[in-house]
């Protein structure tokens, strides 16, 4: 429960990327935080002794009863991408559940972190999932929060991981027709920002913020910003024929990305994820870092021992057995357990 003047947050995700991010922030602004996980085990040694840790799984509707009793605000971090089967119906039973409970328990906001992409548009499967779940918890009737966010740029982020990747082995690339796709990145100090001013933010009802960079650029820009700040010269050169099932088998062979994200990943990196909606900036006292001081930040943090989070941290928490032993990222083990 919450104590004294600090209501009660509950934070899913802890253990992944952005979670493990926003826990710090929470953390330090002195938040009463209480983080559900499957395998509380895994998480316990990452959290303040002020901060709560207990056992619940978003698939598993009677555990979050208990999870949700005195909660204020819920934070929604909740995916399947590295799921074996159908990812998507697993993340339609599991917003679904959290929707249906929060609405039960009585809290009083969602705040929720899903995609840019136009929904009346041919979006690949992941992009159609982060709106459909993002759809399941406005359903509940709590008021929910969403932003929508393009790449994300920062130390240890899925995407960023693997424009370092192509990057550092690469110096002549043979680039599909995805690289040329506009894209709108934000920071990951930005984004964090915006979800813990979330909690304050005054509604009486659900909201859409789409966030950003000031920058519009290609995913071979912001390559070619990267190869700029490591003093790397790089050659990239388009080939339109390579499909997003043939671009993922090509970055297979050239990066140690995980295969079943990796590939979901690239599927949604044909669509256009530009901000058209620019409400964020004035909603919010949050002004974006551009492409230039993301990227700087980023290395800066590259090149300390570990990155803060990284984005197979949720994989290694799921506690389910892994089909392989994994391969060396950068300084980090990846392996293959499924989110």
């Amino acid at each position: 429960m919450g104590t004294g003047d600090r209501p009660l947050v509950l934070l899913t995700g802890a253990s992944g990327y952005i979670g493990g991010r926003l826990l710090r922030a929470l953390e330090s602004a002195g938040r009463a935080v209480l983080c559900l996980a499957r395998h509380p085990e895994f998480l316990r040694s990452r959290v303040s002794a002020s901060t709560q840790v207990i056992q619940a799984d978003c698939l598993d509707r009677s555990s979050l009863t208990a999870a949700m009793a005195g909660v204020q605000t819920a934070y929604y971090f909740v995916h399947s991408m590295g799921s074996a089967g159908q990812f998507e119906e697993e993340d339609r039973q599991a917003a679904q559940n959290f929707a249906d409970v929060a609405r039960e328990q009585g809290v009083e906001r969602i705040i929720y972190l899903g995609g840019l992409g136009i929904q009346d548009q041919a979006l690949s499967a992941h992009l159609r999932s982060r709106h459909e779940v993002a759809d399941i918890l406005r359903s509940s009737a709590v008021p929910t929060i969403e932003f929508r966010a393009s790449i994300v740029i920062g130390s240890g982020s899925l995407s960023f991981e693997m424009i370092r990747a192509l990057v550092q082995r690469l110096p002549v690339m043979i680039c599909p027709r995805w690289v040329e796709v506009k894209a709108q990145p934000i920071a990951i100090e930005d984004v964090v920002a915006y979800l813990v001013a979330a909690l304050d933010l005054p509604i009486a009802q659900s909201a859409i913020f789409e966030i950003g960079g000031p920058d519009q650029v290609s995913y071979g820009e912001i390559m070619q910003e990267y190869a700029r700040q490591c003093g790397l010269r790089r050659w990239m050169i388009p080939v339109p024929v390579l499909t997003p099932n043939l671009s993922s088998l090509w970055l297979g062979l050239v990066t140690p990305i995980y295969a079943r994200v990796g590939r979901k990943l690239i599927e949604s990196m044909r669509n256009p994820t530009l901000v058209r909606d620019p409400s964020a900036l004035t909603t919010f006292e949050i002004q974006p870092m551009g492409l230039k001081e993301a990227v700087k930040t980023a290395l800066h943090n590259e090149n300390l021992e570990y990155a803060a989070t990284f984005w197979s941290d949720a994989l290694c928490s799921s506690g389910k057995p892994a089909s392989w032993g994994g391969v060396y990222f950068g300084t980090r083990l990846v392996d293959s357990r499924t989110v």
